[in-house]
């Protein structure tokens, strides 16, 4: 190998070497603020979400709350942003005093792909236009939120203290 040769490859090789050094790790995830949310993966199709919101109705009848029923699923950002904020402390207190949660997993209704609609059409509604669509129900049956309920697709992008006053301005049976 002549001289050239030599300097080309060791060029080359420099070139490679420095070129690894620029690969930076991808941007860590924004602390929470007023337009990103913490995420949780509640939505789980193993359950049997009818027995889980029968269930809620009962204990909502005897503790004097409402039930909050999340129609959503884990492939969906809001759908997993409505669950991590209801995670956090401030949500966690406020939903352990005035509801019964239930996180039913729709699967992807708006590719024919749902699960569960049933309870949808149960409580109304005849179709899920977006996830997650969050319907507060009173212990005898009632929808609380029916104009409402299908507006939550941007939960993502909604402030925390607007979450939290339109959940807690329902009134306990």
């Amino acid at each position: 190998m002549n001289k050239s040769a030599v300097v080309l490859l060791a060029l080359l090789g420099a070139g490679l070497l420095g070129s690894c050094a620029a690969i930076v790790d991808p941007p860590m995830r924004p602390s929470i603020s007023a337009h990103s949310a913490p995420e949780a993966r509640a939505y789980d199709e193993q359950r049997n979400a009818a027995a889980d919101v029968d269930a809620a109705l009962v204990r909502a009848g005897a503790g004097g709350k409402n039930v909050l029923i999340a129609l959503g699923a884990n492939w969906c950002h809001d759908s997993r942003a409505f669950a991590g904020w209801m995670e956090t402390p401030r949500f966690a207190a406020m939903l352990a005093q005035r509801y019964e949660t239930v996180f039913v997993d729709v699967g992807n209704p708006q590719q024919a792909k749902g699960r569960n609609l049933d309870i949808a059409r149960r409580f109304g509604l005849a179709d899920i236009a977006g996830t997650p669509t969050v319907l507060i129900v009173s212990p005898d049956g009632t929808v609380l939120n029916a104009a409402t309920a299908p507006g939550w697709r941007n939960a993502a992008s909604r402030d925390e203290d607007a979450i939290y006053d339109e959940l807690s301005a329902y009134l306990l049976p």
